[in-house]
């Protein structure tokens, strides 16, 4: 295959072939890098354990942001959760602390994996570091799934956009979404189809997604806008792996996202010039920010 143009074709490939999304993608770029894959899959295996430690930084202690925006929250999050005072059940809150772990890491200087991109690092390794724990599943799977990932990743970037700037938040944290989805659904043992189809679900549940940071930071409210996309990519994975079909095809489903952020005004991509960055609030605290930095 070697370009990655269309979902469906990565589906078509892996299932004629009777092979996984991840070996698809594995293989092809052992070719284009020309790099074994042992050396691909170490690789990756370094990005997964720098993930975790960034997790760990985020939730061990009460981390603030130079900007004091951020920070915090997942250890807050982590110690409700101890106290038996939240409400979504074990999984999902771990996936949420884990999210946000990530997320402020980031915010606060620390060393994370750009997966897709900086802005949304907590969504794919909060998905599968979750589930990987809570069923006891080989560390070696979570790696493999990561190529699945990675392949649904660069589609989307090739047909859309992974960045803010230029196709908002869904762009992001949806993508972001939709790449855990599937990466989840074959860790899970689902099928390639199915995973096409938990990445259709995700992302189109995120379309017209904004991008709207306050003070222009990667923090409010992209923080918690990964804890969003990582419930969103259980919420996805769960439907797909249960037989449930998104109605619109993935490619198109993508294709979609593109078309709405070409619609989206610049003031909504990324300049801090609308939505949650223009209320009264945002522009106080981005002027007492700025203020006091200067």
């Amino acid at each position: 295959m070697l370009t990655y143009d269309s979902v469906q074709e990565l589906i078509e490939q892996a299932t004629l072939s009777g092979k996984t999304i991840y070996q698809i993608v594995l293989e092809d770029q052992s070719i284009v890098l020309e790099c074994p894959i042992e050396v691909l899959i170490e690789k990756m295996e370094k990005n997964l354990k720098v993930m975790e430690e960034a997790i760990d930084e985020g939730t061990t202690s009460m981390l603030k942001s130079a900007s004091g925006l951020s920070g915090g929250d997942a250890f807050r999050l982590k110690r409700a959760l101890n106290d038996g005072k939240t409400v979504g059940g074990t999984v999902l809150d771990n996936v949420l602390i884990k999210a946000l772990a990530l997320a402020e890491t980031n915010a606060c200087m620390g060393r994370i994996v750009a997966a897709p991109t900086a802005g949304s690092c907590g969504i794919i390794p909060a998905v599968l570091l979750t589930i990987q724990e809570n069923r006891n599943i080989p560390r070696s799977r979570i790696v493999m799934s990561m190529f699945t990932a990675a392949g649904i990743g660069m589609v989307i970037a090739r047909r859309a956009s992974i960045s803010g700037a230029e196709g908002g938040c869904q762009a992001e944290c949806g993508s972001a979404s939709a790449m855990a989805a599937a990466a989840l659904v074959e860790m899970m043992g689902g099928t390639p189809e199915m995973a096409g189809h938990a990445c259709a679900i995700a992302l189109k549940t995120t379309l017209g997604l904004v991008c709207d940071p306050v003070a222009g930071l990667v923090e409010v409210p992209c923080i918690k806008r990964n804890a969003m996309g990582a419930a969103n990519a259980l919420v996805a994975a769960d439907l797909a792996l249960s037989g449930i079909k998104s109605v619109i095809p993935v490619d198109e489903v993508i294709d979609a996202m593109k078309s709405v952020g070409k619609l989206m005004h610049p003031s909504l991509k990324e300049t801090a010039e609308a939505g949650l960055a223009a209320t009264p609030t945002a522009r106080k605290l981005a002027s007492e920010i700025y203020c006091s930095s200067s």
